[in-house]
């Protein structure tokens, strides 16, 4: 590896790095549009702290989820930053890790150990409103992180307070007060950071029986209560109905023309739980001939799956709450919203997996088909508005605001109690997707302008190139015990995780660690057979002759030394029998 390692930065990326460097207080908010970078803007800060910074001094990276911790943690390794994502608050952390990628759910349950790595290190806190959706969650941020010299939060989407403040985030009356803000309509803006997306939706007539018993029928082009527009939601969204495979139907015609140009291209559908997915993969199979992966929350493979769909050709992912936001799958470009969930930060959510540019494929839109309910076709609007306005300067961005929303809360609650009552009879659907947009026949916004279609790429700036210090003992340390122990190291391409292919892949530190631990137990394993011994005492003893107090904490060097030390020992064990 080379002494010093460079990124090449958007221009947003570099003026929030330019402010965080001239920020007084520890606590910094950036709230960026997805698909912007806000990953490779973090990792950046973070890589630029350690640099600077006593030795010693770790990174922590705190995440809504399990398949997040993996995909950060890879993202990483492109910096030359080594993050462990399966750190526990029993295992120690070896000197040669930078630091320990963890979920908001595991710093609620183990703060204490949280606190301990992250004393004097740099925080991130990935898409920091979650940290309000449990009280103990914000409590347990407070105190595992106090002690942190800098802590950096990241959101897609501006957020409220609503019931309780977060941790470590200004606000001013009810909102949070951002230090950088990056919204979807700067990123169209400024050009091949995010996709333009188009909003087909779908009218219907749907029929039903409510919880009372009482029989409804109605259009999405009539006024209801939001109890009675839930209701109806949930019956365009029915698997028994014909609206749903309407939509459906629609959204594959338009992958598959988008297929003609991008082979690779993908399709999600967001469900509203595990047998509505389930039920959606079906469809697609037996009314459509496409496979579907499936990944929803409850799940323990749903981390594997999405990564094998995002690596694969696969043509449609169908999931329930695992890529909301922060996942990245640069390959998708359409999407169904087949979900009752209806506030708009969710929505901006979904938008989000959409968005994500990819560079040197030309002319990227994306498509969203969603019931033509008037809550979604509003939130679509102001996206929308973004996208057809986004060559004039925008002042300020058009957040999530969840005022409306509030109570639907209570009533969702009870509404879910009742669901056994209510009984989904018919759902057609009436007319084409509106509006006529999957043809391009009346939005012509972006026709020709190079920003979006071709011309030079907004980051080609050679001052947008920043070097990395390297950073001390990181490069040499994780390939001396790799030496030892196995002559390949594998590279790791993290194309597609951070966002971008703005950072030249190095070899994967991580990998090889996993490598050096599973030989080092096969290894164990053999000298526990042939010794009579337990699998304990062996591991004690190669511990003792490696200098390890245990294999958790042990460097790819010292994993290394054990290996060899076992290997002598297998050795001497063979020349005895003889």
């Amino acid at each position: 590896m080379s002494s010093s390692r460079s990124v090449r930065l958007r221009p947003w990326q570099k003026r929030a790095l330019d402010s965080l460097g001239t920020a007084t207080s520890p606590d910094f908010l950036a709230v960026a549009t997805p698909g912007a970078g806000k990953t490779t803007f973090a990792l950046t800060a973070a890589r630029l702290e350690l640099a600077r910074a006593r030795p010693g001094r770790r990174v922590v990276v705190v995440v809504p989820t399990q398949h997040l911790k993996h995909q950060w943690s890879l993202a990483a390794e492109q910096f030359d930053l080594r993050l462990e994502p399966e750190w526990s608050a029993t295992d120690g952390l070896p000197p040669d890790q930078h630091g320990i990628v963890v979920t908001y759910q595991q710093v609620a349950g183990s703060a204490a150990a949280v606190a301990a790595v992250a004393a004097a290190g740099f925080a991130i806190f990935d898409e920091v409103h979650h940290a309000a959706e449990d009280r103990a969650w914000g409590d347990s941020l407070r105190h595992a992180f106090t002690g942190a010299h800098r802590r950096l939060s990241l959101s897609g989407t501006p957020f409220r307070s609503d019931t309780q403040a977060i941790p470590f985030v200004r606000y001013r009356l009810d909102e949070a007060e951002a230090d950088v803000e990056y919204g979807y309509g700067d990123a169209l803006a400024e050009g091949r950071v995010v996709r333009p997306v188009y909003f087909p939706r779908l009218n219907g007539e749907m029929e039903w029986t409510a919880p009372d018993g009482s029989l409804h029928q109605a259009t999405f082009d009539d006024a209801l209560i939001r109890q009675l527009a839930n209701q109806r939601l949930r019956t365009a969204l029915s698997l028994d109905g014909e609206w749903l495979p309407a939509v459906l139907g629609q959204a594959h015609q338009q992958l598959t023309r988008i297929r003609a140009v991008q082979p690779d291209a993908a399709g999600l559908v967001i469900a509203m739980d595990q047998d509505h997915a389930r039920g959606v993969a079906q469809l697609l199979e037996q009314r459509f001939a496409t496979r579907a992966a499936v990944a929803v929350s409850d799940d323990p493979g749903a981390s594997d799956r999405i990564a094998r769909f995002t690596r694969s050709g696969t043509p449609w992912l169908v999931a329930v709450r695992m890529v909301s936001e922060g996942v990245d799958i640069p390959r998708l470009r359409v999407g169904v919203f087949a979900t009752n969930t209806t506030t708009e930060l969710f929505f901006r959510q979904a938008v989000g997996r959409l968005v994500r540019w990819v560079r040197g494929a030309g002319r990227q839109r994306a498509y969203l088909f969603i019931p033509d309910d008037a809550r979604l076709r509003a939130h679509a609007h102001q996206i929308a508005d973004q996208r057809r306005h986004s060559l004039r300067k925008r002042h300020e961005y058009l957040g999530g605001d969840e005022r409306e929303e509030g109570p639907a809360v209570l009533e969702a609650q009870v509404e879910e109690e009742q669901l056994s009552l209510f009984a989904a009879l018919a759902a057609r659907p009436i007319g084409a997707p509106e509006p006529a947009d999957l043809h391009h026949d009346d939005l012509h916004d972006d026709d020709g302008d190079p920003r979006w279609d071709g011309g030079r790429e907004p980051d080609d700036d050679p001052a947008l190139e920043l070097a990395l210090a390297p950073l001390a003992g990181s490069a040499s340390a994780g390939r001396a015990g790799a030496t030892g122990a196995t002559s390949a190291t594998s590279a790791t391409s993290a194309a597609g995780v951070a966002g971008e292919d703005q950072v030249t892949p190095v070899f994967s530190h991580r990998e090889e660690r996993r490598r050096l631990r599973d030989l080092n137990a096969a290894i164990a394993r053999e000298l526990a057979v042939r010794t009579g011994s337990s699998h304990a005492q062996v591991n004690a003893e190669l511990n003792r002759l490696a200098g390890v107090r245990k294999v958790t904490e042990a460097t790819n060097a010292q994993l290394g030394s054990r290996i060899a030390h076992g290997r002598s020992w297998l050795a001497q064990l063979s020349r005895a029998r003889r």
